[in-house]
C-alpha cells in the first residue's frame, strides 16, 4: 500500500474501488459509539502507539486517498511512527483485502446482489486490538446491538483513558492487564451478568499473560483451528470466535452462521415469512466460499 508524507501529513492511497463515505456510514450506525467520534465527512481517533498516544484525524484527500492528520500530536516524529499509524488504517479499513472474486461472485448470487451493488467500496470495519474484539464478542452476546453499544461505554469510560481535545474525550479501550486485575464486584456497576463479568477477567488474564495472542491464531493459518482455539475459552462459543475471526483476524471464511442479524437480513432479502434454517443457508453459502465474512458483513448491513 502506497503512502508519502506531504505537508504535515500522510497520504494513503486505497485501492481501486475504495469507498471512505460508504465505510464512514458504516462507522456511523450507532450514536452511542464511544472510541471514535465523525464530523464533516472526517473521523478522529485516539490511537496507543508505544508508550503514547496520539489523535488522528481520517479524511478523504482526493478521490482514492485518504490523508491522515496529527490533532494534538505529543509523539516523538519519525518514520516508524508513521509506519505504526498507517499499518493501524490499512487493518481497519482492511485495506490489504482484494474485493474483485467477492465482487464477481456477489453479482449473481441472489441472496447477495442487492448489499453488493447498495455497498460497492465498503470494508470489513475491523477490530485490531485482540482484546477489543473479544470483549465487543462478549459484550454483544444474547443482546441488542444498542445495548451491546451502551456495555461498551460503560465499560470504556470507567477503565479506559482519553485524551480530550477541542471539549470532547478521544477515548483508548481498556488494556487487558487493567480488566485483569479486576473482580467481578468491580465489573458489577456496568450491568453486565455475571457471566459476562467472569469471561472477561478470564480473557483479559488470558491476554495479559501471553497465552492467547492475534500471531498464535494467525499461524494456525486456517479458520476452523483458529475456531477450535477460541471455543475451548470459557464464554467463548462459536459465534463469539468467529465474529472475532472475521473482524480482528481478517480469515475471509470466518463465517458466524447462527448470528440472528445474518438470519434476518436472509429473511428480509427473499422475502420468507420465516428466517431460514442453518441447513437452508449452508446450501446458500455454498457459492460463497472463501468468502463468508465478507457476504455475511454485507448481508449485516442491510439492517444496520
Amino acid at each position: 500500500m502506497f503512502w508519502e508524507e506531504i505537508d504535515d501529513k500522510i497520504l494513503l492511497h486505497t485501492p481501486s474501488g475504495f469507498n471512505f463515505s460508504n465505510n464512514l456510514q458504516y462507522l456511523s450506525r450507532s450514536t452511542n459509539e464511544c472510541l471514535f467520534h465523525i464530523q464533516d465527512n472526517k473521523i478522529r481517533k485516539a490511537i496507543p502507539l508505544g508508550t503514547c498516544n496520539l489523535l488522528i484525524e481520517i479524511s478523504e484527500y482526493k478521490d482514492q486517498i485518504l490523508a491522515i492528520n496529527f490533532i494534538n500530536d505529543t509523539c516523538p516524529d519519525g518514520k516508524n511512527r508513521n509506519e505504526e499509524i498507517v499499518a493501524y488504517i490499512i487493518e481497519w479499513f482492511d485495506l490489504n483485502a482484494d474485493l474483485q472474486e467477492f465482487y464477481k461472485l456477489a453479482s449473481t448470487d441472489p441472496i447477495l446482489s442487492q448489499a453488493a451493488q447498495k455497498f460497492e467500496g465498503l470494508r470489513i470495519m475491523g477490530i485490531p486490538d485482540l482484546f477489543e474484539a473479544m470483549t465487543w464478542g462478549i459484550l454483544g452476546q444474547q443482546i441488542n446491538l444498542t445495548y451491546a453499544y451502551t456495555l461498551k461505554r460503560r465499560l470504556v469510560e470507567t477503565y479506559g483513558h482519553s485524551i480530550h481535545f477541542e471539549g470532547h474525550d478521544y477515548w483508548l479501550f481498556p488494556t487487558p492487564d487493567t480488566i485483569a486485575n479486576l473482580t467481578v464486584h468491580d465489573l458489577s456497576g456496568l450491568k453486565m451478568t455475571v457471566k459476562k463479568c467472569e469471561y472477561l477477567i478470564d480473557v483479559a488474564n488470558l491476554i495479559h499473560k501471553g497465552l492467547l495472542t492475534k500471531e498464535m491464531l494467525l499461524a494456525e493459518n486456517d479458520v476452523k483451528r483458529a475456531e477450535k482455539i477460541l471455543t475451548q475459552i470459557r464464554g467463548i462459543g462459536p459465534w463469539t470466535a468467529n465474529y472475532v475471526l472475521m473482524r480482528c483476524l481478517r480469515f475471509p471464511s470466518a463465517f458466524p452462521i447462527d448470528d440472528v442479524g445474518l438470519h434476518n437480513a436472509i429473511k428480509q432479502v427473499t422475502g420468507s415469512p420465516t428466517k431460514p434454517t442453518r441447513n437452508e443457508i449452508m446450501q446458500l453459502a455454498q457459492h460463497w466460499t472463501g468468502w463468508e465474512a465478507y457476504a455475511t458483513f454485507y448481508l449485516w448491513r442491510l439492517l444496520y
